[in-house]
């Protein structure tokens, strides 16, 4: 039952017009509604995004004004980001360039797509990036990448720069020179690849993983044997690449999937709290977002926002490997993480529209 004013019309538009002039709101305006999400289920095709990224070689350099030679994933319902907390994008070093060294609060990933011969340099550890590789570099250390090969190397960052923005604790610095002094190669893959076995002397207790570098023969090996054993209901064949120190994500704000769908799989539908940029490294599948229907096949880039109801299924005849970039770290530190299971139709979503690839 509405509240009766105590006041006249002309004297509660007055009410208001001087809240608007002190800077305030009445709480009670708009309570009760709830704002739609921003982020947009989006899928972006490499067959478009990749000539437009090599393209990109002859229009700039990355030097100390470009820094990085970056094409970023947009997603159409926000101002800047891949999703809320994530920003995704493709990165491309030509043969003998330098992405000159720096630092930033932002935390990022680099999952290699294509290419060889670039290394990025961590703390000092040089990292030689290959196809399938995941590099970290964490909050506030210093990275640069560096071309000693003879071809284009492209490879997918991310990062959470809208999360940080938000928290209005977004800083950089550069490094005095574009390379940092190395000393050592891959030592982080050396002494902590291994995963359940670390130096015993060590007891690390930094709020990153320390291995910087995880290799695709690993990753591949450990999703294979998982296959052998177990699988999910609703993303099949799934691993966290993890810290080796805790067993808990690589990072603080930000976690990495690798994941099977084997031939003739049908995921059920679940949704929960957490958003994913999803790159498809190997097949062909289809994935359901709130009833809408992606196709997707090797190379291409989409979007889960977060609640949405979403399910994964191949039906070709070949596995097909899913790459996803993940915020449920920050949900599980707030307590904000939830997940539920699509309940109607055995576990699947009506199909009610196909992605078209029209903004």
């Amino acid at each position: 039952m509405a509240t009766q004013s105590k006041i006249s019309p002309e004297e509660m538009e007055q009410f208001y017009e001087n809240s608007k002039l002190a800077g305030v709101k009445p709480g009670w305006l708009g309570r009760g509604s709830q704002p739609p999400p921003k982020t947009q289920p989006f899928l972006w095709r490499w067959s478009d995004v990749r000539p437009l990224v090599h393209r990109s070689g002859e229009i700039v350099t990355p030097d100390r004004d470009v820094e990085r030679r970056t094409m970023r994933l947009s997603n159409p319902g926000l101002d800047y980001g891949t999703t809320h907390t994530i920003t995704a994008a493709l990165q491309l070093l030509l043969p003998g360039e330098c992405a000159p060294a720096h630092r930033h609060t932002p935390t990022a990933i680099r999952w290699v797509l294509e290419g060889e011969g670039v290394s990025t340099t961590v703390e000092g550890d040089k990292c030689y990036m290959e196809r399938g590789d995941l590099v970290l570099t964490p909050s506030w250390t210093w990275h640069d990448h560096n071309s000693e090969g003879d071809g284009p190397m492209i490879w997918l960052d991310g990062l959470d720069v809208p999360l940080i923005q938000s928290l209005d604790a977004n800083f950089y610095e550069a490094f005095p020179e574009d390379q940092q002094p190395v000393t050592g190669v891959g030592e982080s893959e050396k002494k902590y690849a291994a995963g359940a076995l670390r130096p015993a002397w060590e007891s690390p207790n930094a709020p990153y993983s320390p291995l910087w570098h995880y290799k695709w023969e690993r990753t591949y090996d450990a999703l294979y044997r998982l296959a052998q054993v177990d699988a999910s209901p609703f993303d099949d064949v799934a691993l966290e690449f993890s810290d080796p120190a805790t067993g808990g994500s690589v990072l603080r704000t930000l976690a990495c999937w690798i994941q099977m769908l084997r031939p003739g799989v049908k995921g059920k539908a679940h949704r929960h709290t957490t958003s994913k940029v999803y790159q498809v490294f190997e097949g062909e599948g289809y994935t359901i977002i709130d009833g809408q229907r992606f196709n997707w096949t090797r190379g291409d880039f989409f979007v889960v926002p977060s609640w949405s109801w979403h399910e994964h299924g191949n039906e070709s005849e070949q596995e097909a490997i899913l790459f996803s970039i993940q915020d449920n770290p920050v949900m599980k530190t707030l307590a904000l993480l939830k997940e539920e299971a699509y309940e109607e139709n055995s576990g699947h979503q009506p199909v009610t529209e196909v992605f078209s690839g029209a903004r």
